[in-house]
């Protein structure tokens, strides 16, 4: 294990945000890493819109975006360590719908041709790896009306209706919510609860995670950062759907893929239980087993010939090439610029948070800037 310098981390991570906010990819950000059981960082810049209201603090809330995927994919591993859900398990067996669901091609106006039959039913494991062919097609999404997006329920439908985009297991493709809404009514119907309830006492309570929801207070929401924009090359506060935490999907809707919004202090919190492999104050929340198999390769070399292959709702490092997380890391990134990994072979975790349209997603700009200034503050042996 290598040990971080905290003032040389503290230097590049201040480096690293200033940089962001000169190239007007923030008005406001928040850093937290923690090393082998002690916070070596945390830090808060800017503000929480481009009119410097408030400061950004550990209490600003941010739209988390797709880093709702790894809370969900817990969330099922903890059935899957009780007996109670298995990877190899068919969605239909749970969602009839997609029984004999064929493989479907869209066209630009929406219309639907036929292809084929799958050769494999998709599977709990296909959807946390990104290999189901359910909501990977952005021409089929496109045509989502209000109401298809109102619930769980009903995108589930939608997906259902269009048709697999592949083959399950034959190829990966980034499903952005609707796989993982798939997998949330699963949970719902195998746990009789809503989904937010069982993550709420899975999962929330045990990592003392207090302001992580779906559906923020009317006090959470005063709390939650400005989409960050840039008009006429300036910072601007990008309009947002009102009621909504993700794009135009209500907050009613759990949307498991992408809904939840969250707290640095919060989301620490989280990713200090994956670094310590499903363990809390609390007690262990998954077997140290079932714990591997989220921090494990799941899709196959030939599926992913890159540096990182899926895991199950995470990317997994599996190259030295990428020089700034060892073989072995893990995590997740979302649209609005959110990020986290977690580094076992150093015991380090690391979550970096803002808000904006700038610069987003998985392999961002700012995301890879955050890992680096980490990994250039290990201490030369």
């Amino acid at each position: 294990m290598k040990k971080l310098d905290k003032n040389l981390l503290a230097r590049n991570v201040v480096q690293t945000a200033e940089d962001d906010m000169a190239r007007h990819k923030a008005f406001g950000s928040a850093y937290w890493v923690m090393q082998d059981g002690e916070t070596v960082y945390e830090r808060c810049f800017g503000c929480t819109s481009a009119h410097g209201a408030e400061p950004v603090t550990a209490d600003t809330l941010f739209r988390m975006a797709s880093m709702t995927k790894p809370v969900t994919a817990f969330a099922a591993l903890i059935l899957v360590d009780r007996g109670l859900l298995r990877l190899s398990d068919p969605v239909a067996m749970y969602l009839p719908e997609f029984r004999g669901v064929p493989i479907t091609e869209a066209a630009e106006d929406g219309s639907l041709r036929t292809v084929g039959a799958p050769r494999n039913e998709p599977t709990i494991r296909h959807i946390l790896t990104h290999t189901s062919g359910i909501g990977s097609d952005g021409r089929k999404i496109a045509h989502m009306t209000a109401e298809d997006k109102r619930t769980v329920a009903n995108t589930v439908a939608f997906h259902a209706r269009m048709g697999l985009d592949f083959d399950p297991g034959t190829r990966q493709q980034y499903s952005g919510s609707g796989a993982f809404d798939a997998l949330v009514k699963i949970i719902e119907q195998i746990t009789k609860t809503d989904f937010l309830s069982f993550l709420q006492k899975e999962i929330f309570d045990p990592c003392g995670m207090r302001d992580t929801t779906f559906t923020p207070t009317a006090e959470q929401w005063k709390r939650m950062t400005a989409m960050h924009t840039v008009v006429d090359g300036q910072n601007a506060d990008a309009p947002m759907r009102e009621g909504c935490v993700m794009s135009d999907y209500p907050c009613t809707h759990y949307l498991g893929g992408s809904g939840l919004a969250s707290t640095l202090s919060d989301y620490a919190a989280f990713a200090t239980m994956l670094l310590n492999r499903g363990q809390t104050a609390r007690g262990r929340l998954v077997s140290e087993d079932t714990f591997s198999l989220l921090c494990t390769p799941a899709v196959s070399e030939a599926i992913m010939p890159i540096h990182e292959r899926w895991g199950l709702g995470v990317r997994v490092i599996t190259k030295e090439y990428y020089e700034d997380l060892p073989v072995g890391s893990f995590g997740w990134s979302g649209a609005y610029g959110t990020h986290f990994f977690v580094d076992p072979v150093n015991k380090v975790a690391g979550v970096y948070l803002r808000n904006s349209l700038v610069d987003g997603g998985s392999g961002s700009e700012a995301a890879r800037n955050f890992e680096r200034a980490v990994h250039r503050s290990f201490i030369a042996m």
